[in-house]
């Protein structure tokens, strides 16, 4: 059984006193594909070190975390022009808007957003979104983008029935991480109506730990939980949830 997590920053400064502990409980218990998601320039040099250390195991993505769009944000998305033309990646990602910590930069956020998507576009690579607080921005930006060309991954989906239907409708994978295994976290009363050729799992680790680990540090091994998870949600045995969100993401990445 492979189990592959679409979403973890495993080059986060949270791993560093134990980062091959860490990586090697998850391949140990079948996460053998880590989708590796940008946020800033800062970090590019600790992906790119990841990348070096487990070659065959982790695929990185370029990209302007919506939360690292300031005043500079032109030559962050320099930067990301760049690498993309310097070599390959396997997507666009993070981007998207959060206007959970600061909605003065909407405009700029969207700006960001809507040249990094024109970027994917350019390299046919898959985008990956961050959307907090902004589903109704985030789709008002992918409405004039959308396209045969456009299409990716809606990371940490937590919205309502009727937003995952939205976002399937530009041609998006919705991305189901530790939230689905919280008691408040709603998505588990819905998504079992969801095709699972929709989904893809995820853990965003270090953040998010699902349920029993709740509040501290995630790892790329819990995607094991959230697996479980969905096998109860949807009544059929792990293996075919593992089965069926790998090949959603080999078709999202060509990987």
């Amino acid at each position: 059984m492979i189990i592959t997590d679409t979403h973890t920053h495993l080059y986060s400064e949270a791993f560093n006193e134990d980062r091959a502990d860490m990586m090697q409980r998850a391949l140990d218990l079948g996460v053998k594909r880590f989708f590796v998601p940008a946020i800033d320039s800062t970090y590019t040099a600790a992906m790119l070190a990841l990348e070096s250390d487990f070659p065959e195991h982790v695929h990185l993505m370029a990209g302007l975390h919506p939360t690292s769009v300031k005043e500079n944000y032109k030559e962050e998305l320099a930067h990301v022009t760049a690498q993309l033309a310097a070599r390959k990646f396997c997507a666009v990602g993070e981007i998207g808007i959060d206007l959970y910590w600061d909605t003065s930069t909407l405009n700029i956020q969207k700006d960001a957003f809507k040249y990094q998507i024109k970027l994917a576009k350019q390299y046919h690579l898959p985008i990956v979104i961050h959307c907090r607080d902004a589903f109704d921005e985030i789709f008002e930006v992918l409405e004039t983008e959308k396209d045969d060309q456009l299409f990716g991954i809606f990371h940490c989906f937590t919205g309502t029935l009727e937003q995952a239907k939205r976002a399937l409708s530009f041609n998006m994978k919705l991305g189901i991480g530790g939230v689905v295994t919280f008691k408040n976290g709603k998505i588990d009363q819905f998504i079992n109506q969801i095709d699972l050729k929709h989904i893809v799992l995820e853990t965003d680790s270090p953040y998010l730990a699902p349920k029993p680990y709740r509040g501290k540090r995630n790892e790329s091994a819990y995607v094991v939980k959230i697996l479980e998870r969905l096998a109860e949600l949807y009544d059929c045995p792990v293996e075919t949830i593992a089965e069926i969100t790998t090949q959603n993401s080999k078709d999202i990445f060509k990987i």
